[in-house]
């Protein structure tokens, strides 16, 4: 207990330890806490889809079936047709033969990665990948080279150097990284697995939704879904639902659900979730408009907040704006609650010495007057 006891007062005295903070709202951009209601910007929720009439209508009709938990694992009687046509709609959305639900983003990154990777394998891993790659990393317990952020050039050298001496080489990135939110040099990637002879691993949670002609991600934005072994992604962003997928090829999933531990041992997700899922992937294909829209509403925000020489991340709907040094990064956040955002600062150990940040994470329920209102706001603040 002293160890406990020790490691909470370090965490209060470098204020750094961590609170929950209970809403009693959350919907459409806006956040309610302590009575007082906020526009949210540290929500994933990107296109406002978990709030939109077709998901509750589905999850409703769901509920009345099903009921409101499943029960069971899926390899006991907690299978369900809805996760099979769920499975077979997100399989065709990505463009693979097979897709299996896992229960969060968390869980399929843990056991994928951790019963795909065996003794004699390598991975190499981009140095920002997200804490579930790193923990399905160490769970493997095969060796790991992790390259410098999204640096081609020296992944190519580990590869080179360290390819040779294993069987099987994984080479694991995100395509949207959700503290930066900056985009993976997909083509590098694939031009680099397809040389040293890899299987390449996409972590796709962030730009699901965001990205491609019909909203599938980063994969087929650039054309590459056929050269992309493994695709993984969320329905908890922006698809508004809960939950997580894998596409990849038949026999994988066959595998995976005889072998992946997070897989077998988990209750199955509720009916009325995976109906609201379902209802996620049409509005995706049916509703452009709202990728279209976040899109250009976060490169407006994003330059205005350049043009007024302030230091900001990114390219896509997550933007970082860099202040250093964490008290900054905490008075900055503060200031801005005063003013009625909801904007979190992301500190060291959670980022680099000197890279605190403050996180805006933007939503199409941001309005462009919402937005504009926010850019004076903070250009005005004395970081």
């Amino acid at each position: 207990m002293d160890r406990i006891n020790q490691f909470l007062q370090e965490r209060q005295k470098n204020n750094l330890l961590r609170v929950l903070r209970p809403a009693n709202f959350r919907k459409k951009g806006r956040i309610r806490l302590g009575g007082r209601e906020y526009i949210d910007f540290s929500s994933n929720d990107y296109l406002g889809l978990s709030s939109h009439g077709r998901l509750l209508e589905a999850a409703k009709a769901a509920l009345d079936t099903f009921g409101v938990g499943s029960s069971a694992s899926r390899l006991l009687s907690g299978d369900l047709e809805l996760h099979h046509q769920l499975e077979q709609k997100t399989a065709a959305f990505k463009g693979k033969e097979r897709a299996l639900v896992f229960n969060s983003g968390y869980q399929a990154n843990l056991g994928i990665i951790s019963a795909l990777c065996k003794r004699g394998d390598v991975i190499f891993s981009d140095r920002l990948n997200h804490a579930s790659i790193i923990d399905g990393i160490l769970l493997s317990g095969v060796r790991c080279f992790r390259f410098n952020h999204n640096d081609m050039a020296h992944l190519a050298s580990l590869l080179k150097k360290e390819r040779k001496h294993f069987k099987e080489a994984f080479v694991i990135s995100e395509t949207i990284f959700s503290m930066d939110g900056d985009i993976c040099p997909l083509k590098g990637l694939v031009e680099l697995k397809e040389k040293y002879n890899c299987v390449l691993y996409l972590d796709e949670a962030h730009a699901t939704g965001i990205f491609g002609k019909s909203g599938s991600g980063l994969a087929e934005e650039e054309g590459l879904t056929e050269e992309i072994d493994f695709i993984m992604g969320t329905f908890s962003k922006a698809l508004g639902g809960f939950g997580a997928y894998l596409a990849c090829a038949k026999k994988i999933a066959e595998y995976l659900i005889n072998s992946c531990r997070s897989f077998i041992y988990s209750t199955a997700l509720p009916a009325p979730v995976i109906a609201a899922n379902l209802a996620a992937l049409e509005l995706i294909e049916k509703e452009p408009f709202r990728r279209k829209t976040l899109l250009e509403n976060s490169a407006c925000f994003r330059n205005r907040l350049e043009k007024h020489g302030l230091k900001v991340k990114g390219s896509a709907q997550i933007i970082p704006l860099i202040v250093g040094d964490n008290r900054k990064a905490i008075n900055l956040s503060r200031l801005l609650q005063d003013k009625g955002y909801w904007a979190l600062p992301i500190r060291t150990p959670s980022v680099a010495p000197n890279q605190a940040r403050v996180r805006f994470s933007l939503s199409y329920d941001h309005s462009r007057e919402i937005l504009e209102r926010a850019a004076n706001d903070i250009c005005q603040a004395k970081i």
